[in-house]
């Protein structure tokens, strides 16, 4: 069997970003910048629970994304820009599927003003080479809001491709919408 990589040792590096597993200490950061992108950030994702950004919300999620990693079922990543030290975003990879599959899905998202500068491009390569050879995965897959153009490019210049429509596919923002899924498979060129 595998060994999996330890969560307090895993940081992913790229020239301009560092990927780790959020912390503790990242509640501060993660909630003010998450408020001020909240505006950006809700069309995308799915409703925001009443108490988002709490510390409550926060010892939630790390509870969660804790046991996801223990239980090689979930990777959550922040990033965070190297020189500042300043979050930019997220990185997933969730619902890890071992066997015959070996794959999962990839999410990501960028807070607003981080937008046009490639960081969830440069972020999403990294991720995806880190899950090929640490975790040996062999298949990626991702889904995104037809309209979402940005995140819809970012999936093709990381060497996704279209693959097909699924009709109410995520709750997103209140309400099931469909979406346009990737795939890419170890070995296809980004």
């Amino acid at each position: 069997m595998m060994a999996l990589p330890a969560l307090q040792d895993t940081m992913v590096k790229t020239e301009r970003l560092v990927l780790r597993p959020p912390v503790r200490g990242d509640y501060g950061q993660w909630s003010r910048r998450r408020a001020d992108s909240r505006e950006h950030l809700e069309p995308w994702e799915p409703r925001w629970p009443a108490d988002a950004l709490s510390r409550e919300d926060w010892t939630r999620r790390l509870r969660v994304w804790r046991a996801g990693w223990r239980n090689d079922r979930a990777y959550v990543f922040l990033a965070f820009e190297k020189a500042a030290e300043r979050l930019v975003g997220g990185v997933s990879l969730t619902n890890v599927r071992r066997g015959p599959a070996q794959s999962a899905s990839l999410g990501y998202w960028l807070l607003s003003d981080c937008q046009d500068r490639g960081y969830m491009t440069e972020a999403v390569v990294a991720i995806v080479d880190w899950s090929f050879a640490a975790l040996a995965l062999l298949r990626l897959e991702a889904g995104t809001l037809p309209e979402n153009a940005r995140s819809r490019r970012v999936l093709e210049r990381c060497g996704f491709a279209e693959e097909g429509f699924a009709p109410a596919y995520l709750e997103i923002a209140g309400r099931r919408r469909d979406h346009v899924l990737y795939g890419r498979v170890r070995g296809d060129s980004a």
